[in-house]
């Protein structure tokens, strides 16, 4: 780090985890005057067994007060309301499946949070992500790069980061791994060091998504069909599936007469296709199975991180956060939108998730799904 950047007034986000507990600590250490903020994100049912942000409160602060420094709670959830889950549920009402982690990294934790932090004087902020920002000397432009820990790399989830954004932004874990992270924690003595990685989305938690969604979506139910166009089941509203999707069909014991193409009789169903028009869901047997299959995909909504896309050519770029780099080749689209070929087809791309392109370790931006082309 640059040495006239030390002793900077530098605010963490404080989750009460133990990337983000380490992320203050090591701050700390390098001479930065470190606030904590922990953020409210979500009203109501929060203090339940499902979204215990009371409880990561009380981790945050017995975090803060073993590090030595202040932390201020403050209450982001109507913002998150109008600018990430009401995104959230017309993407779902639409038939897409969104990803909401995205938006709200763009929107509140690099946004609202930001704002927020430099009201409070600070030169820059600071997230547990495993992520890393450089200035390219040539260009002047800020680079979002991946996480060393490749396992850990969380990159997918920040391509929506500008210049701005990035120039005030550290990730200090960037250059580290989850076991030393852990193990730092340890020894430092830090109270939440032996606490499980969060999973999901605070407003969900670990609560079964089907129920959480049936609060705000009604069921429309309609036909499940197999590619012959046979009607095998019902299901409970087109908004309660994604595709690919394996468990929780009402279909899993069934068995066809004869086998299916890409498929045979004892293969499991995966949802395939979301019909809105007439309300459809088509189901295909076999993970392989030619429906699950696409060979180029269309994105709108175009975010890149150089404030300007990228030369047409070859890249690589993940459909979905948990999956290796895919060879592609991208190419301009209609208005903010671009399209990527891919060699080697790509499993269930998924209208509503976001298509994100790397030249090597470098994140260059992505789009949202919005089409996919069959091999």
């Amino acid at each position: 780090m640059d040495k006239q950047q030390i002793g900077q007034r530098v605010v963490v986000g404080l989750s009460g985890g133990v990337d983000s507990a380490v992320t203050a600590w090591l701050l700390k250490q390098q001479g930065h005057q470190v606030i904590g903020i922990f953020m409210k994100n979500w009203e109501g049912d929060d203090d339940d067994a499902y979204c215990s942000s009371n409880i990561d409160f009380v981790d945050a602060a017995a975090v803060a007060d073993v590090i030595g420094i202040e932390l201020e709670h403050v209450n982001f959830s109507s913002e998150y309301k109008d600018r990430v889950f009401a995104e959230f549920l017309r993407e779902y009402q639409s038939g897409r499946t969104p990803n909401p982690d995205i938006l709200c990294n763009a929107e509140i934790k690099f946004k609202a949070f930001l704002e927020h932090a430099l009201r409070l004087g600070a030169r820059k902020i600071a997230t547990g992500h495993y992520a890393r920002v450089r200035l390219n000397a040539q260009t002047q432009k800020h680079e979002l790069l991946k996480g060393l820990d490749r396992s850990k790399d969380q990159s997918y989830f920040l391509h929506r980061l500008n210049q701005a954004q990035l120039a005030k932004t550290l990730f200090p874990l960037g250059e580290l791994h989850k076991t030393e992270v852990r193990r730092m924690a340890l020894e430092i003595g830090l109270p939440n060091a032996g606490k499980k990685d969060s999973t999901g989305i605070c407003f969900i938690g670990e609560r079964p998504f089907r129920d959480f969604l049936n609060r705000y979506i009604a069921r429309e139910p309609g036909p499940i069909k197999d590619e012959r166009g046979r009607t095998i089941g019902q299901h409970l509203g087109l908004s309660f599936y994604t595709l690919g999707q394996r468990q929780g069909l009402g279909i899993g014991g069934l068995k066809a007469k004869g086998a299916l193409r890409g498929g045979g009789e004892h293969q499991p169903w995966f949802v395939a296709r979301k019909e809105t028009q007439n309300n459809t869901l088509w189901v295909v047997q076999g993970h392989e199975h030619p429906w699950l299959q696409s060979s180029a995909l269309g994105a709108q909504d175009a975010s890149w991180v150089a404030g300007s896309p990228p030369a047409e050519g070859p890249f690589s770029a993940k459909t979905r956060y948990r999956q290796l780099d895919a060879p592609c080749t991208l190419a301009a689209g209609a208005g903010d939108g671009f399209t990527l070929h891919f060699p080697e087809p790509q499993w269930a791309v998924t209208p509503g998730q976001s298509a994100v392109l790397y030249d090597g370790e470098i994140c260059l931006g992505g789009g949202v799904i919005d089409s996919a082309q069959g091999s």
